[in-house]
Order: structure tokens, then sequence, then C-alpha cells
């Protein structure tokens, strides 16, 4: 009977040490903590790179609804989309019985989802720091830590291979990027300005202004860029802006409009940042071949 006692005692012990186990403990980039008994099976991610993040660490089949811009990959297109950053859909977001909503710090609907019982995750992605972070994040979210090293790895890898294919005559040079024709550009201490300096670029943008500072139009035409990049539409018109038209870099071609589908995954601080490392090399190396004519 002692045996029997013994026998019984030493399963529940296990059972409980495995379920301990499989509870998860998150502190999020709030400062706020998020506790699960278990990895979560249905998913709502408010974000576009925290749904491509959360595919590209194996797990696109438990999300059940997005933000209205998630678009990558092409799985994730006949998910429900339920609004955005300032219009999320709470009623439709609750009937889909998630585990856990995926949301970014500037989301407006963290409090009144939390306030309805729903458990939520917030993340920020400023800089490459940030994006290894919060892969690390995710894939502890997951119940799969391991994927956030080799998710980083081939980011790694990637980034290394676009490095690789910078013209030499290019290093050095200061590039503005721009994310949005108002003027915002990419400063260096952003995660699009981290990829520049890794390709061996300078930023003219200074590093005081911020990860993505405002500008004012006549300051860029001031700052005189060496190589200017923006989305396909915004460099086209750039000639029409007051004083651009003296900017050299338009003069000389030493520009790269991107169309939109590329421009999207420049602008996403996830798991394609070596693939966009890749479409900025390529810019360069058609930059470089028309200084060669």
């Amino acid at each position: 009977m002692c045996g029997l006692r013994r026998l019984v005692a030493a399963g529940w012990l296990a059972a409980l040490s495995l379920t301990a186990a499989a509870q998860i403990t998150l502190r999020d980039d709030r400062g706020a903590t998020l506790a699960l008994a278990a990895p979560p099976q249905r998913i709502v991610s408010l974000l576009p790179s925290l749904t491509e993040s959360v595919c590209a660490l194996g797990a696109c089949a438990r999300l059940v609804g997005t933000d209205r811009f998630s678009n990558w990959p092409a799985s994730v297109l006949a998910l429900p989309k339920l609004g955005g950053l300032d219009d999320a859909q709470i009623e439709r977001i609750v009937a889909l019985r998630p585990d856990v909503v995926l949301l970014s710090t500037s989301a407006r609907v963290t409090d009144r989802l939390e306030a309805l019982g729903i458990k939520v995750l917030v993340l920020e992605s400023r800089d490459h720091a940030d994006v290894k972070r919060s892969l690390t994040t995710l894939a502890q979210l997951l119940g799969t830590p391991a994927a956030a090293e080799r998710v980083w790895a081939g980011i790694e890898r990637e980034t290394r291979a676009a490095v690789d294919r910078v013209p030499a005559a290019l290093r050095g040079q200061r590039v503005y990027f721009e994310v949005d024709s108002t003027p915002y550009a990419a400063g260096p201490a952003s995660f699009i300005g981290e990829t520049l300096a890794r390709l061996g670029l300078a930023n003219a943008v200074p590093a005081e202004l911020g990860p993505f500072p405002k500008l004012n139009p006549e300051y860029v035409v001031r700052l005189q860029p060496d190589i200017v990049m923006a989305l396909k539409p915004n460099l086209a018109e750039m000639p029409k802006r007051p004083g651009w038209s003296g900017l050299r870099a338009l003069q000389d071609e030493r520009a790269c409009g991107f169309a939109s589908e590329p421009y999207e995954l420049l602008t996403r601080p996830g798991p394609r940042m070596g693939e966009a490392a890749g479409v900025i090399a390529d810019c360069l190396v058609g930059i470089g071949s028309r200084s060669r004519r």
C-alpha cells in the first residue's frame, strides 16, 4: 500500500512539474506581465511585423485574425481583418476567442481589451536589438524558444550576403531614406538606419534628431544627401517640391524609388530584415552601374 501511495505521489508531482513547465510568464514592452497556462493556440495580431514574426517562427496556423495591413505570408490574407492601430474592431476580436492579442505600444485598444478579460502582449521594435528581443519573446510565448535563434541567424546570413554586393565606390555615401512624404526620414537609430549602416552607408540625418524625425523640407535640401531612397511615387514627385529640384542626388539619378511591395518590406521591423537589406543592395548596384556609364 505504501508503494502504491508513493507511486501516486510521484505521478502527482510529475504532473505538477509538467504543468509548471507549460506555464508561460512574459514581460512586455509596457513592463506589464503576461501569464498563460500554456502556449496560445488562438492568436490575433494587430501589427504586420508581429504577424510576420509569428509565421516566421512556425506558428502561422495559430493566427485567427490580423490587422488590415498584414499581407505576408500569403496565407494570412484569408484571415479575418480586424482594423488597424486606431480602429481595431473590438467586438470581432472578442468573438474570435483569442488566447492572446499581439499589439504595438501605439495601439489604442490595449486597455479596452484587457478590461474585457482578453490577454494582450505589447511589443515595439524600433531597432535591430528590439527586433531580436521581440522574436525571442514571441518564440517563448509560442513554446518554441529555439526558433528565435534560427530566424535571427537567417536575418544575419541574408544581411551579410547583401553587404558583399554593395559597390565599394558607394560605401560611406550619405543616404536620405524617406518613410513619409511629409517628410519623415529614417534616422541612424532606426532599424532602417541600422541596416543602412550595416551596408556601409552613412545617414544624411543627424542621430540627435531621433529614429524617425519629421524634417523641414528646406532642411533636406540643405542636407544634400548623396543618395535618396523613397516610395516610387514619392520619389517621382520630389522635384516638384519647393527647392528639391536642386538636390544633386535627383539630378544625377543617384536615387531609388521602391514599388509598394518592396517598400513595405523595407519599413517593417521583423523577420524579413535580411531580405530588406538585399533590396537596398540591389538599389545600390543599380546606382553603381549608372555611375559607370
